[in-house]
């Protein structure tokens, strides 16, 4: 009797409608519902015809990442890859893909979300009969949700999963979230948390003064900016994202720059991780380039450090950090992206790294005074408009 009721369900993914909307379904909800339903549908009508289960999954690879530079951003190409049941090298992932969609259909059933972790564990179980989990952890488990977000056309918020909160926000605004309004120039030295899902429909901006955001790579410097009151004096927002900005933070930001017009600078460290840093938020990341319409800034702007300022601020030589074999390999992985291949200020900056054979961090300015960065350096820069872009 199951079994018939399965090969109706399957007959067609007309079948594959979701459930009437209730009180707490979105129609982004009902949307998502319909992919997952229908992905289920279409596997189900190929094992009742006698043909082999698979999955399409668009590859999230730099072959398959294409610069566009008219908008100056990267986006995903049409390549993908099947994921076929019957093959001992894809089997697992086709069983984790499902278990993630099954979860993820669960999810908006019922109202919720889960985070990374939780989703992990949802999935995590030994397979009946053997001494397999079907996983073992959740480096393997985040990668398959990520494919399932590209072979629905899902963003991961869309599938109600977050991930850990990462960043701090203060200065000239305020926000509302989920119903509470916030005031971002009244939150003491923690600043307000960036959640991770910051959608329209979770975050809406209320009151703003701010002139610009200025974005530094680390807590540590944020607390400097923060404590000196650099929002205030400068009317802006201020926002870290602790080394590598999430998704939540970027996407935020570029909610800033698009819907507020607000410009975006940043204070990142003089090496090569602080240059890919600024290279994600700007045209977005080769395997999130299926989000970089909801994640990249274009415009967004290189304030510092630099390689120059070794010279130009006077600093002692206790700030050099002997550059690796790794870090020249990368830098030169990096002035070969074509948005800074054409770009001659990026490669005098690149090539100046690599002359001074040692790379920076923000807090070298400290040497020169406590505040230094937040009364001397970056004023002055923004003054003089001196940046990259």
């Amino acid at each position: 009797m199951a079994k018939k009721t399965t090969s109706k369900a399957a007959a067609s993914p007309a079948a594959a409608t979701p459930k009437p909307a209730t009180a707490h379904v979105k129609e982004r909800d009902i949307r998502t519902q319909k992919k997952i339903l229908t992905l289920a549908a279409e596997i189900a009508k190929r094992a009742l015809a006698g043909r082999e289960p698979t999955v399409r999954i668009p590859m999230r690879t730099k072959t398959n990442t294409i610069w566009n530079k008219k908008r100056g951003i990267l986006e995903m190409g049409e390549g993908a890859v099947e994921r076929p049941l019957f093959d001992l090298k894809t089997a697992k992932q086709f069983m984790q893909t499902m278990l993630h969609a099954s979860t993820v259909k669960d999810l908006i059933d019922a109202g919720k979300t889960s985070s990374l972790r939780g989703v992990f564990y949802k999935a995590k179980h030994t397979v009946a009969g053997t001494k397999e989990n079907t996983f073992d952890t959740q480096d393997e488990s985040d990668p398959i949700l990520e494919d399932l977000e590209v072979a629905l056309g899902a963003l991961r918020e869309e599938l109600h999963v977050f991930a850990e909160n990462r960043g701090s926000m203060v200065g000239n605004i305020t926000v509302i979230d989920k119903g509470d309004e916030i005031n971002c120039r009244r939150m003491g030295s923690g600043g307000y948390a960036m959640p991770s899902i910051v959608e329209p429909d979770i975050i809406q901006f209320g009151k703003c003064e701010a002139k610009f955001v200025l974005h530094v790579e680390k807590g540590t410097v944020w607390n400097r900016f923060n404590e000196d009151r650099f929002w205030e004096k400068h009317n802006c927002i201020l926002t870290h994202g602790a080394g590598q900005p999430p998704r939540g933070c970027r996407r935020l930001l570029q909610r800033l720059n698009q819907e507020l017009k607000l410009p975006i600078i940043c204070v990142l460290d003089n090496d090569p991780w602080g240059h890919y840093i600024y290279s994600v938020i700007k045209q977005g990341s080769i395997s999130l380039a299926f989000e970089s319409s909801r994640l990249a800034i274009p415009d967004a702007k290189f304030l510092g450090i630099r390689a120059k300022d070794y010279r130009e601020c006077g600093l002692d030589d206790a700030v050099k950090i002997d550059l690796t074999d790794n870090d020249i390999k990368r830098a030169g992985e990096i002035a070969a992206y074509p948005w800074f291949a054409g770009h001659k200020g990026w490669q005098r900056e690149i090539d100046g790294l690599l002359k001074n054979g040692f790379k920076m961090e923000v807090e070298s300015l400290i040497t020169k005074d406590i505040s230094y960065v937040t009364e001397t350096y970056v004023p002055q820069r923004l003054k003089a408009k001196d940046w990259l872009e």
